[in-house]
């Protein structure tokens, strides 16, 4: 196989392993407020969780299922992955969430108009961003653009974290065979029961900005982007800026104290001496 063609494997793999995070995900946010399905806070993060293990599980070996572009620009700083490849697989992601985000407004069109009109709610007025939360996150009301910065940032550079600590192979502290995407869902849960009703969690460029172009073409506007535009800052910038810190902390940190790294160094060193 050339490299193109394992490039574009790669890519169609970011893409469907980001649509389905999106496809769950969205559909249960959907469910939750467009037919008050019975799901509690714990619950939607949970399902969060899970959707990113099971689309590790179905695309991880082709692609490494970054599914999000905070994780592949830290895995770019961090970990040598191919420059070349983080534009494509970014926009694979943003397209993958676009994609799963129509679907899910084509099912749940209907019940939406429903909530919608049932509430009084005009989609280009500030109401409208109830609806258009089902899509996207939006800050809960009082929280500062810096706040929900700060609260991005945090969240996103503890997920970064996690996923670099569960997928080295010199951490032996760390599950094998299969069980790092199982932690790395479940890091999602924890971090959204935590932190969610704050900003919505998105610690993922992707997952926010792909629905947030929907939103935009599904009769919100320009008001999809929220107030002070924070859609086009918060969920797009924190998340980078938390990703390549908490990649960071890892490998300057954590990483090079590993006995199995820093072994090799002490022998050498009694080589030499």
């Amino acid at each position: 196989m050339n490299m193109k063609n394992k490039l574009l494997g790669e890519c169609f793999a970011e893409f469907i392993g980001t649509f389905i995070l999106l496809f769950i995900g969205i559909g249960v946010v959907a469910a939750l407020v467009a037919v008050n399905a019975n799901v509690t806070f714990w619950g939607l993060s949970m399902c969060w969780g899970l959707a990113i293990t099971i689309a590790i599980f179905v695309v991880g070996d082709t692609s490494g299922a970054h599914i999000n572009p905070a994780v592949t620009i830290a895995l770019a700083v961090w970990k040598k992955f191919d420059k070349k490849k983080v534009i494509p697989y970014i926009v694979s992601q943003i397209l993958g969430a676009f994609t799963a985000a129509a679907i899910v407004y084509g099912l749940y069109g209907s019940s939406i108009r429903q909530f919608e009109s049932s509430k009084n709610i005009i989609r280009n007025s500030q109401a409208g961003w109830s609806s258009a939360g089902i899509f996207s996150t939006f800050p809960k009301t009082g929280l500062s653009m810096f706040n929900a910065f700060m609260v991005e940032m945090c969240i996103t550079a503890i997920l970064v974290l996690v996923i670099f600590a569960v997928t080295d192979g010199c951490n032996k502290s760390c599950p094998k065979n299969g069980m790092p995407a199982l932690a790395i869902g479940l890091v999602v849960a924890l971090l959204g029961a935590s932190f969610g009703t704050l900003t919505g969690f998105a610690m993922n460029p992707a997952r926010d900005f792909g629905p947030r172009l929907l939103c935009v073409l599904a009769g919100w506007g320009t008001n999809a982007f929220g107030p002070n535009n924070y859609g086009l800052i918060v969920p797009i910038f924190a998340p980078i800026v938390g990703g390549i810190l908490g990649g960071g902390i890892y490998e300057k940190l954590i990483s090079l104290y590993l006995p199995a790294k820093m072994k090799p160094s002490i022998e050498k060193n009694q080589v030499e001496s």
